[in-house]
């Protein structure tokens, strides 16, 4: 495929209104051109206004994650309670002005000169709540024909591939890492060499898990203060 510029580009997914962890990934971000954005920019932790102004401020290019579509209807995660109480307390932190840029992202997008496509989860409309998890990363293939990579997210779980010389990668969650690694993960993505650098870096998480003590929100069963690193 024919692409007229080769840029650096920041690749970011699973947000998920964590803030020490977005700051703590973009002061540790080499220099790239752009920062692209796969979803999932609320829920969970309890920064979503703040967050979702850092991602606006930017990204060139957000999609809308399963979180970020369901910020007006939080009723549909009240069997995980974590879910439903970040949706709501998003709900009721967000202006009308922010939940409304929410719904208008688009679920899938092109950018390198539509050399890659941006999803959240999985780039068939008809499977919005499919994960792409590491074993079925070959079935992407199916997928990128007309692309030379996709990037997605959703899974919380970092991952690259290359099959038949197309590139498949997940930056993996900044907010909430599901892969054994607490460290908030990103991603560096070499449009012109179709090359990728999978990147982790501290952040500061008490400082995460006393401001979920101070909102009162609810960890998973059994979890307390000693181990809520799993939940974040």
């Amino acid at each position: 495929m024919l692409r007229t510029t080769g840029m650096r580009v920041g690749l970011i997914s699973d947000i998920h209104a964590n803030l020490p962890a977005l700051e703590a990934v973009l002061d540790g971000m080499p220099p790239v051109d752009d920062i692209i954005c796969a979803g999932d920019v609320v829920g969970y932790n309890p920064w979503p206004r703040e967050r979702l102004e850092r991602v606006r401020a930017i990204s060139s290019l957000v999609v809308q994650g399963n979180h970020d579509r369901n910020v007006e209807t939080p009723h549909r995660y009240e069997t995980n309670g974590m879910a439903h109480a970040g949706l709501e307390f998003a709900q009721q932190e967000l202006s009308d002005a922010q939940r409304e840029w929410l719904s208008e992202l688009p679920e899938r997008t092109e950018f390198a000169d539509d050399a890659y496509r941006l999803v959240h989860n999985y780039p068939d409309p008809n499977r919005l709540g499919s994960y792409v998890r590491p074993a079925q990363v070959p079935k992407m293939r199916t997928y990128l024909d007309d692309h030379v990579g996709i990037v997605l997210g959703h899974t919380h779980i970092q991952h690259k591939a290359t099959i038949d010389g197309r590139l498949i990668v997940n930056p993996g969650s900044v907010g909430q890492p599901r892969d054994g690694d607490e460290r908030t993960a990103y991603a560096v993505l070499d449009t012109a060499a179709d090359e990728v650098e999978l990147r982790r870096v501290e952040y500061n998480i008490n400082q995460v898990i006393s401001r979920v003590e101070e909102c009162g929100r609810p960890l998973k069963p059994g979890h307390d203060s000693s181990t809520v690193r799993e939940a974040i």
